[in-house]
């Protein structure tokens, strides 16, 4: 058995072991901190860390810029925006990259048509498109990346109500969200290592201070994900949080 996980490592999955400080960032979850313990003593043991990583002040460094731009030329790189006036068929897109992105990827369970529909309705209303990036190489799909902006900062003031003013103070609140969580950034595995995610990146930072967002959480990457995790710690962000999934061995049972 392998957990916890609401479904699938597509959805809320991890359990909190390490950074219990502030509020846990939207579509993350958080525990206790002894809730580790208790399922240790159950015998479940660590199966794989899923790091989150914290950037304040997000802006490209001089040396990300030139960087990319030389990527960029070389690669015949360019990133555009979401368009949501053809949201249903950019979310198309997204299919296609998400489950090849991640095909290779520990623990991947390929998102169904269903899953996929499901999570673009709930994200449509609150996606801040000039945050949401694709990547071509030419005319090539390269990559795609998706930033929301951290809608906790303004639910948690509702205390878990609607009515009669929980409204009011979330769309007040709303306008106080200072960080966006970076939870999707895939890249085609024909375009890694030419600077794809780099340029998403950088388009992202670059979007973000329009609509008052100046730091990143990048959450979640495999602990094991260098390739992810190495132009994150250049750019100057610090492992900030770390979920965990166990592992058990369940005793086998005969049927009958």
């Amino acid at each position: 058995m392998r957990g916890p996980a609401s479904f699938s490592l597509n959805e809320e999955c991890g359990l909190l072991v390490s950074g219990f400080d502030g509020p846990p960032v939207v579509m993350m979850p958080y525990n206790p901190p002894w809730y580790a313990n208790l399922v240790e003593d159950y015998g479940f043991i660590k199966a794989k860390d899923l790091v989150s990583y914290y950037l304040a002040n997000a802006v490209p460094t001089e040396r990300m810029i030139s960087a990319v731009a030389k990527l960029k030329e070389r690669y015949n790189l360019t990133v555009r925006s979401l368009d949501m006036k053809r949201f249903w068929e950019e979310v198309e897109l997204v299919r296609t990259v998400y489950n090849s992105a991640w095909s290779e990827n520990w623990g991947h369970v390929p998102m169904t048509d269903a899953e996929i529909n499901h999570m673009a309705k709930q994200l449509k209303p609150v996606v801040e498109p000039s945050i949401v990036v694709f990547a071509y190489s030419g005319t090539e799909l390269a990559g795609f990346g998706l930033a929301l902006p951290d809608l906790n900062v303004a639910l948690k003031k509702m205390n878990g109500r609607l009515l009669p003013f929980g409204w009011a103070k979330a769309l007040w609140y709303s306008r106080k969200i200072d960080t966006a969580r970076v939870m999707i950034l895939g890249v085609f595995d024909k375009f890694r290592r030419q600077g794809v995610a780099e340029l998403m990146e950088m388009e992202m930072m670059d979007a973000a201070p329009r609509h008052g967002i100046v730091n990143a959480d990048f959450s979640w990457i495999l602990e094991d994900n260098l390739v992810m995790r190495t132009p994150l710690e250049k750019l100057g962000a610090q492992v900030y949080r770390i979920h965990r999934m166990y592992d058990v061995s369940l005793p086998s049972r005969s049927i009958g």
